[in-house]
């Protein structure tokens, strides 16, 4: 017999505004993260056209380009996101004054590096925050593990995690920003990525 949350999929998972629609209804403390990344402006006018007071949380690794802290502030002001920022607890110039550049992805250290401008403050938002919804931008075509990921689904700690746009190819994550007149943000690095297809583990553990 099928769950609860697999008909959820099954009926509305292809339909990002019904999905957001029936997420909203499920908790009283939802977010949405972001990273200001290419697209990242179709999710964030998705949301907040629901709920235009949806905390908006931005791991702000420290290494994103000029143009990413451009965007993020121009796309703020756009749609008034409610923006909370959080951290790493050293700064980038901190951090290298000690341990040198950002470690490459076959550098035995990139573990440790990616735990402490990634996935520590994110942990720090769930447990400020403790939100029982979380909507991301997670597409299928992203990365292989994406490609096995459900529209919604819930961790081990009960949060309901929804990615509206799963099922959204790059051509219509374009013609939305078209539709919609929204910027968007090409020059765009994420260090504990680094290579494209390659996952950065806060959305395997979480």
């Amino acid at each position: 017999m099928a769950s609860p949350l697999d008909m959820i999929n099954t009926e509305i998972g292809n339909e990002p505004d019904a999905l957001i629609r029936w997420a909203l209804e499920q908790g009283k403390r939802p977010i949405c993260t972001t990273n200001f990344r290419p697209f990242e402006a179709v999710i964030l006018h998705m949301v907040t056209r629901h709920l235009p007071s949806l905390p908006i949380v931005w791991m702000d690794n420290g290494y994103n380009t000029e143009a990413t802290y451009r965007f993020a502030d121009a796309l703020v002001k756009r749609l008034d996101l409610n923006l909370i920022t959080y951290l790493p607890r050293r700064s980038r110039a901190h951090r290298e004054a000690l341990e040198g550049p950002m470690p490459g992805i076959d550098d035995p250290r990139h573990e440790a590096f990616t735990r402490e401008v990634k996935l520590e403050p994110f942990e720090r938002a769930l447990s400020e925050m403790a939100p029982d919804v979380w909507f991301t931008a997670l597409r299928a075509e992203d990365t292989p593990e994406r490609a096995r990921m459900a529209p919604v689904s819930r961790n081990a700690d009960g949060l309901l995690k929804v990615s509206p746009l799963l099922h959204w190819s790059a051509k219509d994550m374009y013609n939305y920003l078209l539709d919609h007149d929204l910027p968007d943000n090409f020059d765009y690095f994420d260090p504990t990525k680094v290579e494209e297809k390659r996952e950065c583990g806060l959305h395997l553990q979480h």
